[in-house]
């Protein structure tokens, strides 16, 4: 049985591998967007390095995640406040966009943008 930071390295791996799938990325493509090694990036993925929180923040920003979302994955915030929920339903919602193949790859950009403005007002 594996330790509780080691499960949770995991499931942080898989969640990071999760929405880089959704965003149709390759592992090399993330890398570039990142500055970050493929190797490393492969590590991250497979749960076998925890990833800093400057890392988490550029992964955040390539993958169109939240910041708090990885961090809560990562295990370093806790809690269900009112802003983390704000944040879970709008990647849920991205995500959902991102995931439906019926829409182009410009109509999913369409999509979010013009949730994130709604979001803002």
């Amino acid at each position: 049985m594996s330790d509780p930071w080691t499960a949770q390295t995991e499931a942080l791996g898989a969640f990071i591998r999760g929405q880089r799938e959704l965003a149709k990325l390759s592992l090399r493509q993330l890398a570039e967007m990142t500055k970050l090694s493929h190797p490393y990036l492969s590590q991250v993925e497979r749960g076998m390095h925890q990833p800093s929180v400057r890392v988490l923040k550029l992964l955040s920003e390539a993958l169109n995640v939240s910041a708090e979302t990885l961090l809560t994955q990562a295990g370093l915030l806790e809690g269900h406040d009112h802003a983390t929920y704000e944040a879970e339903m709008t990647e849920r919602v991205m995500s959902a966009i991102r995931a439906d193949r019926r829409l182009t790859d410009a109509q999913q950009a369409a999509l979010i943008t013009v949730y994130d403005s709604m979001l803002r007002d």
